[in-house]
């Protein structure tokens, strides 16, 4: 499996010019050694040789800004960089300067299979270089073999360090992008989690709301328009034009009664103020028109990048709002009250806050029957989203009551 080195701002640098530097370096300290260590014919090899490895390193300059590390095409690079670097330190042993860039770049050249082959051939062109300080290829005498040996051997033990060193980066880089990996696998799932517990509660909310409709159609409706009916007949079969007023007026009542049964139904399932508005400024208005109708101030903050909200979560956050105001209004007897409505990268909170008179969480009556949607309801209402409601409260120190739902996009 082929590893990419990750390198900072500086080694690319080092790795793009360092080849120039340490050629140039080692051709000035060559050029002043030349009399002593170099004939005729061998200076002109190596001007022949450095002007092909300049051309050599020319021609693949802008070749190595796009391949990829570790690639074929650096494995040739390296290969033909390393035998002029060889030839050169034959001809003089101060071009073995150029040899040493392969210390810095083989894991950035070399696949790691073929990494310690191209250390070992740098640490062999250094250790010749050393042990041959008059120039050639092979020592010339016994002295020279045990130094070229030794010099082999400590060169050797350095390639063999640093491919040590560079193997466990690799392995540390890849331990690093499995996490990574990982990671990002975990959100996806997240997400997609998300998505789904959206689509289940909105699934399970409507058919709630079907039987929530079913109920109150046959405990209200229906019954008001038995009641109607009955009141209607009644008034046609009494010859008493007082007693049929009585009845006409009592259904007069009750269809009234009905009437605004229907349209609290009818405005439970649909909220106009988000038919027209973002969730922020159909929340501005909602306290805007408590605060009027109770004169109790109302503080709406808004905080973090504002997203459009898939609209089941937009109607919960809705309705839970107006509860608690209306909460507020009946219980609390607040002086003010403060709403925050905060997006993160993954979930929506709102927060609504009073400095009212509190109340024990834990010993809430149930609801009656003319009372409001209640502090469980507002809590069925976020876990249909995938949310939840906390409330924390004390007599006398006000109340807070904390929404979290998942932030799901009106697209997803």
């Amino acid at each position: 499996m082929t590893e990419t080195w990750h390198a900072g701002a500086g080694w690319l640098g080092l790795f793009r010019w360092g080849p120039y530097a340490l050629l140039g370096l080692g051709v000035l300290v060559s050029a002043a050694t030349a009399d002593d260590l170099m004939s005729t014919g061998e200076v002109y090899a190596a001007a022949t040789l450095t002007g092909c490895a300049l051309l050599w390193q020319l021609g693949w300059d802008r070749a190595l800004r796009s391949l990829p590390d570790q690639s074929c095409g650096r494995c040739v690079y390296f290969t033909v960089r390393t035998v002029f670097a060889l030839l050169l330190s034959g001809l003089n042993p101060f071009f073995s300067i150029y040899a040493v860039m392969g210390y810095f770049d083989a894991a950035r050249q070399l696949r790691e299979s073929v990494r310690r082959w191209g250390l070992l051939a740098v640490a062999t062109t250094l250790a010749i270089a050393q042990a041959s300080p008059s120039g050639g290829f092979l020592p010339d005498d016994a002295l020279q073999w045990t130094v070229f040996t030794a010099l082999l051997v400590l060169h050797t033990s350095l390639a063999l360090l640093l491919d040590r060193f560079n193997h466990q980066a690799d392995e540390q880089r890849r331990r690093q992008r499995d996490t990574i990996a990982e990671l990002e696998r975990a959100v996806a799932e997240n997400k997609a989690l998300q998505a789904q517990l959206v689509v289940q509660a909105r699934e399970a909310g409507t058919a709630d709301e079907r039987r929530r409709l079913a109920a109150e159609i046959h405990d209200t409706l229906a019954q008001g328009l038995t009641g109607i009916i009955t009141q209607l007949r009644a008034s046609l079969d009494t010859t008493d034009r007082r007693a049929a007023r009585e009845h006409v007026e009592q259904a007069v009542a009750l269809a009234r009664h009905s009437l605004g049964e229907a349209r609290r139904s009818v405005h439970d399932l649909a909220p106009g103020p988000l038919e027209h508005q973002t969730l922020p400024e159909a929340l501005d208005d909602t306290a805007t028109r408590w605060s009027t109708s109770t004169s109790t101030p109302v503080e709406f903050t808004v905080t973090g990048a504002v997203q459009p909200l898939h609209a089941e979560l937009d109607t919960a956050l809705l309705r839970i709002t107006e509860e608690a105001l209306g909460n507020v209004a009946k219980h609390a007897g607040a002086e003010r009250v403060g709403i925050t409505l905060t997006y993160f990268d993954d979930e929506v909170t709102l927060d609504i806050r009073d400095d009212g008179r509190g109340f024990d969480p834990s010993a809430v009556p149930p609801r009656s029957a003319h009372g409001g949607f209640g502090l469980a309801g507002m809590r069925i209402r976020a876990e249909r989203v995938g949310g939840r409601v906390e409330v924390e409260s004390e007599q006398g120190d006000g109340t807070a009551v904390a929404v979290r739902v998942p932030l799901v996009r009106h697209d997803s």
